[in-house]
C-alpha cells in the first residue's frame, strides 16, 4: 500500500512537469497583446500539447527580462532598434528573425470634452497641459514619438507637457481616463478603445513602424519555437493581424 502510494505521488509530480516540457514562453510587444492572445489559441489548437504562455510589455522591458536571465522562446518586438539590441547580445537567434507586421503611430485624445486639437503645433497651445508618451529608453512608441515631434521642430518646446508611460498601453489609458489632453499610440492601440479615445492625426516624420520577431537564444523548445514565428506568417495568423488592424511587412 505504501509502495502504491509513493507511485501514485509520483505520477503526480511527473505530469505538471511534462506539461510544463511543451510550455512556450512569447514575450511580445504590448501593442500585440489583443491579436496574440488570439493568434495564441489558434496556435496551440493546431499543435497538440504545446501551450503558450504570453508575457507583454514594453518591447525594452522585454529585452531587460531576457538580459537578466529570463527564458524566452519567442521575442516580438514593436521596432527593429529594439530587436537589434537582442540579435547583438545574443538573445535571440539572429538566422530566424522575420518581420510579420506593420503600423502607424496616431495622436489620440479623450473621446468626450477633448481640447481642441488639428496638427502636432496645436500641441503647444496653453490649453493643452499634458501629453502621454512612452519613455524613450524602453517603448517604441516614446521613440517614434520623438522622431515625430522632433521632425516637427517642437520635441524640446513640449517636453515640460509630457507625462512618460511605462508602455503604449499606459498611454492609452492615461488618455481614455482624461488624465491627459492627448498621447501618442499605434493605430491599433485606439481602436481597441474606439469608444473612449479619438484619433485626431496621423504622426510623419518617425521611421516606419514595423513589428521583427525570432526564437529566443536560450529556448529549450527551438523547433516548436520556430514553428510559432513560422505561425505568423501563415494566412490565419494574418487574418487576425489584419482584424486588429496592423498591416503586412
Amino acid at each position: 500500500m505504501r509502495r502504491s502510494r509513493l507511485a501514485c505521488l509520483l505520477l503526480a509530480l511527473t505530469v505538471p512537469l511534462s506539461a510544463r516540457a511543451a510550455e512556450l514562453t512569447v514575450s511580445a510587444a504590448a501593442s500585440l497583446t489583443d491579436a496574440f492572445n488570439d493568434i495564441n489559441q489558434l496556435f496551440s489548437a493546431q499543435a497538440p500539447g504545446a501551450t503558450v504562455r504570453a508575457n507583454y510589455g514594453a518591447s525594452g522591458t522585454l529585452l531587460q527580462q531576457m538580459s537578466g536571465g529570463a527564458q524566452v522562446d519567442v521575442f516580438a518586438s514593436a521596432d527593429q532598434a529594439t530587436m537589434d539590441k537582442a540579435v547583438a547580445q545574443k538573445l535571440v537567434d539572429a538566422g530566424t528573425r522575420r518581420d510579420f507586421a506593420t503600423n502607424s503611430v496616431v495622436l489620440i485624445v479623450p473621446a468626450q470634452d477633448a481640447v481642441p486639437i488639428a496638427s502636432v503645433q496645436d500641441l503647444t497651445g496653453a490649453a493643452v497641459k499634458r501629453i502621454a508618451v512612452g519613455k524613450v529608453a524602453t517603448v517604441p512608441v516614446g521613440r517614434y514619438t520623438r522622431q515625430a515631434l522632433e521632425s516637427a521642430g517642437l520635441w524640446t518646446a513640449l517636453e515640460p507637457k509630457l507625462v512618460p508611460a511605462d508602455s503604449v498601453r499606459q498611454v492609452l489609458d492615461y488618455v481614455r481616463r482624461g488624465e491627459v489632453d492627448a498621447g501618442f499610440v499605434y493605430r491599433t492601440d485606439a481602436a481597441v478603445m474606439k469608444d473612449r479615445v479619438r484619433i485626431v492625426l496621423t504622426a510623419t516624420g518617425h521611421t516606419p513602424v514595423s513589428y521583427p520577431v525570432a526564437v529566443g537564444g536560450d529556448s529549450p523548445h527551438k523547433a516548436l519555437a520556430q514553428q510559432y514565428v513560422d505561425f505568423l506568417g501563415t494566412p490565419q495568423a494574418r487574418e487576425v493581424l489584419q482584424r486588429y488592424g496592423f498591416g503586412q511587412p
